[in-house]
């Protein structure tokens, strides 16, 4: 990159190693047993269980508490599993503050909630070090699926179908297999590596040949593969980024966030990853939050996180926007952008008023010599032939999509709330469905 004005104060190495070390370690460790059965004895063991009812995978949180509780890890690892083979990652992602922690009964007792993500976390964490795989395949049943997208919902439904006795060949575009979960979460949250290791363990169940380096539509046609296999999966998220459409976005100092976060999964060294002093993110989800902290952990003095409406509109959870904070980072509310130059951004402040979001006819300029754009992804291209439903593959209940053999699940698919957890379920049930149509 040409050095100018604006990209002038983007520099690498500006914490030391020691520091960057700490600051990219796990934001909260693992409970250890003691700990693991103070935090089970709180739990009621609710008859009616909305915790349970509140988790987008369902799994039995009673059961698996009251097997901590008991001394049985490794049985509540499996209780967990068999309902969210992805457990491990989705302990640390999962918000669950405003899912099965949100709706524990606890909180109106006393307004603290079991720690339903952290026990979770110490059940599966457990397994995954002991490197056991507590699940076996079926015997095979001779049909053959073919699983585009190695993210949270391919790998869900790969690992079912593969149980189940179905040969599995899973496809991903990049490297390596995991999709978000590898690349696309901030890596304080997935530290020490936990996101392949899930992967590999997983990989474990057997009947599941994994090939990398291929994409829908660059070599993998929808169908090529319906005749090649008995029945087709995609899980294939959402690759497009939305544009900011305001001059100056083409400046060299304004980048994708989930460029900026996948490029610090991956690097080993963090003391090479440039970062600028003055840092703007653009939006208000959970991308636009990781790019945020991680910016502030990797040495930016002034970071702000700006959003077009108003606090209770944005994606993010209150608890991490909260942590956000913690970490330094200011949250701007009501603010669009006009203008992006080497000054910095320049912002309209906004309103919602008869035709909806509007602007009142005040602006102001944050400093800024990087950028994040964090406003959202897009289905990138539309897969041949399939029907689509808000720019998502139009998918039913069971994640059959308009073509006949083809099912689809996770943040590419109609009916999800871009969240892990929910990628996981939508993924394991597609397979029981094509299980069901295979082998009726």
């Amino acid at each position: 990159m040409t050095n100018s004005p604006q990209t002038d104060g983007i520099v690498a190495g500006r914490l030391d190693d020691a520091t960057l070390a700490a600051h990219f370690d796990d934001l909260y460790p693992i409970l250890d047993d003691h700990e693991a059965r103070v935090a089970a004895d709180r739990c009621y063991f609710c008859h009616d269980a909305p915790c349970v009812t509140a988790c987008p995978t369902a799994i039995d949180i009673p059961l698996f508490i009251r097997q901590i509780q008991a001394g049985q890890p490794e049985g509540a690892a499996r209780t967990i599993l068999s309902q969210n083979i992805l457990g491990a990652m989705c302990a640390r992602v999962c918000p669950t503050e405003t899912l099965c922690e949100g709706a524990c009964v606890r909180n109106e007792a006393e307004g603290n909630p079991v720690e339903i993500g952290r026990l979770q976390r110490y059940a599966t964490d457990g397994l995954l070090l002991a490197n056991e795989h507590p699940f076996t395949r079926a015997p095979a049943t001779g049909k053959s699926v073919a699983v585009v997208g190695a993210g949270p919902a391919g790998l869900s439904a790969a690992h079912r179908l593969a149980m189940l006795g179905h040969a599995v060949t899973l496809y991903d575009t990049r490297p390596r297999a995991g999709g978000l979960n590898e690349y696309g979460i901030a890596a304080y949250k997935a530290a020490n590596g936990i996101a392949q290791a899930e992967v590999d363990w997983l990989l474990r169940i057997g009947g599941i040949t994994v090939k990398t380096g291929q994409a829908l539509g660059a070599g993998l046609t929808l169908d090529g593969l319906k005749a090649q296999y008995d029945a087709l999966f995609l899980g294939i998220g959402l690759q497009g980024v939305n544009a900011l459409r305001v001059a100056g976005e083409d400046l060299p100092f304004v980048r994708d966030a989930v460029d900026f976060i996948e490029e610090l999964r991956q690097i080993e060294d963090k003391s090479r990853l440039p970062i600028g002093r003055n840092v703007v993110v653009i939006g208000g989800g959970m991308t636009a939050v990781d790019a945020a902290v991680q910016s502030r952990l990797l040495g930016a003095e002034h970071v702000s996180i700006v959003y077009r409406r108003d606090r209770a509109a944005m994606s993010a959870s209150d608890y991490e926007l909260d942590h956000a904070a913690t970490e330094g980072v200011s949250i701007l509310t009501n603010a669009m952008p006009v203008a992006v130059t080497a000054e910095g951004v320049t912002f309209a402040y906004t309103r919602s008023g008869a035709a909806g979001l509007e602007k009142t006819g005040e602006t102001f300029t944050l400093k800024a010599d990087q950028v994040f754009k964090a406003i959202g992804q897009t289905l990138s291209g539309q897969p041949e032939g399939l029907a689509l439903e808000g720019g998502k593959i139009a998918v039913d209940a069971g994640g059959r999509t308009s073509l006949p053999g083809v099912w689809a699940g996770g943040d590419c698919a109609t009916g999800g709330e871009d969240l892990t957890v929910t990628a996981v379920a939508q993924g394991r049930d597609a397979a029981m469905d094509i299980h069901r149509a295979l082998c009726p």
